[in-house]
């Protein structure tokens, strides 16, 4: 029997070079780009705890590095960092680039 090959295990995604390069707003309204995220709803607050990890599951899933650097605020994700649901492999990769995001027990 040949076993299945899940997209999650295989799709490329981005880590960038350093946190300090994550420049997005803080607070605020944005609408995120279709690329990232192609919900009902791509208008998200980011002032708010459940717009931010749905904007940050999206944009670290899909996102190149000119979004990722455009809608991700370093203080932001270390905010919400262990709330957010990532496939495993993505998690470890940023995890290992940024011992500071370990997910702790």
């Amino acid at each position: 029997m040949t076993e299945r090959v899940h997209i999650q295990d295989v799709k490329p995604f981005a880590v960038p070079a350093r946190l300090s390069d994550l420049r997005g707003p803080r607070t605020g309204v944005l609408t995120l780009p279709r690329r990232v995220y192609w919900g009902p709803v791509a208008v998200v607050d980011i002032g708010t705890f459940g717009d931010t990890v749905k904007a940050y599951q999206a944009t670290i899933r899909e996102a190149g590095p000119a979004d990722q650097t455009a809608i991700l605020n370093e203080d932001r994700l270390r905010e919400v960092w262990s709330s957010l649901l990532l496939p495993s492999r993505v998690r470890s990769a940023w995890e290992q680039r940024f011992a500071e995001l370990e997910s702790r027990p």
